[in-house]
């Protein structure tokens, strides 16, 4: 009975975890090129009470054992990387990635992080940066005489410059960034993330070309957070969280029995 409440009671731990989870994808409906999390538990460590292929008095192997488990744990929270929804915006600096890669930011203590957050600005300096103030990667400038900006599939980044002639003028190539094992970036907050030993290094190509997505000006890729399908998740997390704590009362009402039994 003691070795059920604390089964029990790690259910309860790793459920209150699958609904911190759950509550971030919420919270994050709206972000720009968030992507949901979901939760993966592994079962504990088990009793071996009677170990299997033991034989009995007669010389024969039974074929079946006794294993008491001692409950759940967390062992990943992973993200999900399927395309978001599309918003159009109209915007030449609003840019989406449609398939796979990343921007790439440079911060300001020099390092390179990746987002899938394509909402860019120009700063006083008519740098393009993220909405955080982060300069894209390579970086670009918009000259001054700048009438008209746009960015083609394959990410080059053209203005039409003021003059008699209107000329188009090139001032800037996109490069995104793809990891063998996206899923093992580290999210860092600001709708960043960043290299680790899991995700990889960073491969860097052209939109469009070796699998990188391409690029799309005037539109943003939103959440790809689906409420109903985690507003079903939160009410199963609920419902084994409640019956995690119903199994810690049985227990302490069958403690109670005993604690009763006179002898």
């Amino acid at each position: 009975m003691i070795r059920a409440m604390g089964t029990a009671a790690s259910g309860m731990k790793a459920q209150q975890m699958n609904i911190d989870t759950i509550a971030n994808n919420l919270a994050n409906v709206n972000t720009t090129g968030f992507k949901k999390s979901h939760t993966e538990f592994q079962d504990l460590l088990y009793e071996k009470v009677m170990p299997g292929g033991q034989v009995d008095a007669e010389g024969r192997a039974l074929p079946n054992r006794i294993e008491i488990g001692h409950g759940v744990k967390l062992v990943a929270t992973n993200k999900n990387f399927s395309q978001g929804t599309v918003i159009s915006t109209g915007n030449p600096l609003d840019l989406m990635i449609e398939g796979d890669g990343f921007f790439q930011v440079r911060l300001a203590d020099d390092t390179i992080k990746y987002t899938r957050d394509g909402s860019f600005k120009m700063d006083a300096d008519r740098n393009v940066v993220t909405s955080s103030g982060y300069r894209l990667e390579p970086a670009v400038q918009i000259p001054e005489d700048a009438l008209e900006l746009s960015v083609s599939r394959d990410g080059i980044i053209s203005v039409i410059v003021q003059g008699d002639d209107s000329r188009v003028q090139e001032i800037g190539q996109l490069e995104l960034a793809r990891f063998p094992n996206a899923a093992g970036l580290m999210a860092r907050g600001g709708n960043l993330m960043g290299e680790t030993p899991a995700s990889g290094r960073p491969i860097l190509e052209t939109p469009g070309l070796d699998g990188i997505g391409e690029t799309a000006s005037g539109f943003l890729e939103m959440s790809n957070v689906e409420t109903v399908d985690e507003l079903v998740n939160m009410i199963s997390a609920q419902r084994a969280y409640e019956l995690n704590s119903k199994t810690i009362t049985m227990a302490d009402e069958m403690l109670q029995t005993v604690n009763r039994l006179k002898r």
